[in-house]
């Protein structure tokens, strides 16, 4: 990381932000320690008026006079003609709700940016969360393999003697590695996940319709934390078991009385091993281009709403697991991992 053009005083609070496409993420530090985290919906392909709504409703949280770091991904939505609007129009509106001069812009390896010098560097800005949580990663963690896996992504990101060591920077780059995947815990569209499914005994083709998202699957199988899903069901349906496996059936076709039970929680727990196994195998691949590898007990850091998947994912590789919370300080405080680039933002702030 470079020096950062921008400080914020010693000893204020800081709110780190993370505006993503579909949630908005806070956390605050006090003297370099984290004291809360908060993540509201945000659906801002809907227009921005969601994202005032939502940072209305978090800065009523958190405390006032605060100094603010912000990250992004919500530049990417089709809300925006490209990253050059996005980025500009999210810093203008988050510049906007606090307090004038308050505000610093992190822009990945060129650190924090005033909001005007962080308008002419849009692609440093741009989707730069990641890096900002391996590199609170890496001050604190000679050697270690990040693994964010969120509500709609998952990033694996390589740490190697107290740097960053991934590949790629850019969306692009970091998807063509596989430090990036667009799979996640909750928002995925499980037409998107595979094209198979198993019921019954059969490989049944999936129907091309957005008819159910990962968070059914997880909710089938007793593994998922409501109120990680933040967001409207497939149909816009209820969140229980029965409407969860009625929409997995019709992912293939049937009604769910067509099967017993059992085979729809057998369908979700195929389906979510075979995430498990992409996410495993992009992190092998991230582990395997390593030159220096890192260390056969470097530790997997589990970040995001699917940190219970990422442990799993550890235990495959045979390395031991951290969480996001322990490693930042912040042991038992869920929320702080689950919005683990706004956590970063404040204690690089």
């Amino acid at each position: 990381m470079s020096d950062t053009r921008g400080t914020v005083p010693n000893g204020t609070a800081v709110i780190g932000w993370d505006i993503g496409g579909a949630h908005l993420k806070a956390a605050w530090a006090e003297d370099g320690r984290l004291r809360d985290a908060v993540q509201v919906p945000c659906r801002l392909w809907q227009g921005l008026g969601e994202l005032d709504t939502a940072l209305t409703t978090i800065l009523d949280r958190l405390p006032a006079g605060a100094d603010h770091v912000v990250t992004m991904t919500g530049e990417l939505v089709d809300l925006f003609d490209d990253r050059t609007q996005g980025v500009h129009t999210l810093i203008d509106r988050i510049a906007a709700a606090v307090p004038p001069g308050r505000l610093l812009v992190y822009a990945g390896r060129r650190g924090l940016l005033s909001p005007q010098e962080a308008r002419g560097q849009v692609m440093d800005v741009a989707s730069a969360n990641w890096m900002a949580t391996a590199a609170v990663v890496a001050k604190r963690l000679p050697a270690a393999l990040l693994v964010d896996m969120g509500s709609t992504t998952t990033d694996i990101v390589p740490v190697l003697d107290g740097e960053v060591a991934a590949r790629g920077v850019t969306d692009h780059d970091r998807m063509a590695v596989e430090e990036l995947l667009y799979t996640g815990l909750t928002r995925t569209a499980v037409m998107a996940m595979e094209r198979t499914a198993l019921v019954a005994g059969e490989r049944l083709p999936m129907m091309a319709e957005y008819f159910a998202t990962s968070a059914d699957l997880y909710r089938v199988l007793g593994r998922l934390d409501e109120a990680a899903d933040q967001h409207p069901a497939a149909d816009n349906g209820q969140k229980t078991v029965e409407a969860s496996l009625r929409r997995l059936a019709r992912m293939v076709g049937h009604d769910a009385g067509d099967y017993d039970p059992a085979v729809w929680r057998a369908m979700a727990g195929d389906l979510v091993e075979r995430q498990m196994r992409r996410i495993h195998d992009g992190a092998s691949r991230v582990l395997s281009a390593g030159a220096p590898p890192l260390p056969s007990d470097a530790p997997v850091v589990g970040a995001g709403v699917g940190r219970a998947v990422v442990r799993e994912v550890a235990a495959r590789l045979g390395r031991p697991y951290l969480d996001f919370c322990d490693v930042v300080g912040a042991p038992g405080q869920g929320w702080v991992a689950s919005c683990a680039p706004a956590a970063a933002m404040a204690l690089l702030g």
